[in-house]
């Protein structure tokens, strides 16, 4: 189990390396491109070796992408849904460009559709997003807190995904400690990670579990709001983070950070090292 943190990959992303080893990270997770919109730079010959380069330089095991916040495979309208599509997409041959482990995204709402159209076509655009996908990036559906018409909150919908797409024994999860707590997935004792991680196990399969944001939780436990907070400054707590790291049956997954962006985020990497060390 490795940690990192979401880190700027700002002036060229062979700078994402180095950022995250400032803060402490084995690993980190950052964007390829801009993630509210806009054109990405493109990723030549050159681009790609300064970032693999980098990541040797400064001892990163592991690299993510997320994919773009704005991108929705259940909207109701066909030119979101097409640019969704090719924006995942490209991210997957970028990363595979790059030499990362995986790109997150999440699925989308599915508020102008309802809940089973919406799980039709998420299915659909992963299928969409990976027919003729050759590349080693893998593609990860991230959890959701759950928000209005969110697609993704419970594992069943995770799990109807994956069962779904043609190429769904390829895709992974991205769990999100604060995004489950926020949608009913307890997380504050170790009684309760057990319980949690077990349930994951019986409607998804820890074998899809690839890795985690490791975030505390601003809002309370089934608040279905998405909102981080630093470790044991939330709703979780310290106690199920401890858990989280010393579990056994979750020691092949990653942890990174998405906790605010200010001096907080060291001491958190300092905590689960901590953590990983008792």
């Amino acid at each position: 189990m490795l940690f990192g943190a979401h880190v700027s990959a700002a002036g060229g992303l062979w700078n994402a390396p180095k950022n995250a080893a400032e803060l402490g990270c084995e690993c980190f997770q950052m964007f390829s491109r801009p993630p509210q919109g806009g054109k990405p730079s493109p990723i030549t010959a050159d681009v790609a070796k300064r970032f693999t380069d980098a990541m040797k330089e400064h001892g990163q095991k592991a690299a993510y992408i997320h994919a773009p916040y704005f991108v929705n495979l259940a909207s109701a309208e066909p030119r979101i849904r097409h640019s969704s599509v090719s924006i995942i997409r490209d991210e997957l041959e970028r990363g595979s460009a790059l030499g990362c482990d995986a790109v997150m995204f999440h699925p989308g709402s599915a508020k102008d559709v309802g809940q089973e159209k919406g799980i039709e076509m998420v299915i659909e655009g992963l299928d969409k997003i990976l027919d003729g996908y050759t590349g080693k990036c893998q593609l990860l559906a991230e959890i959701s807190a759950g928000a209005g018409a969110v697609m993704g909150d419970s594992f069943e919908e995770i799990a109807a995904f994956l069962d779904g797409a043609k190429r769904g024994k390829e895709i992974g999860v991205c769990f999100d400690t604060q995004h489950a707590f926020a949608s009913g997935y307890d997380l504050r004792t170790p009684e309760a990670v057990v319980a949690t991680f077990a349930e994951f196990d019986s409607v998804v399969g820890l074998e899809k579990l690839v890795m985690s944001h490791c975030n505390d939780s601003l809002v309370d436990f089934e608040a279905h709001k998405d909102r981080h907070e630093h470790l044991g400054k939330g709703k979780i707590g310290l106690e199920g983070f401890k858990s989280i790291v010393g579990l056994e049956e979750l020691q092949h997954i990653n942890l990174i950070l998405e906790t605010p962006w200010d001096d907080g985020v060291s001491e958190d990497l300092r905590l689960l090292k901590e953590f990983r060390s008792a």
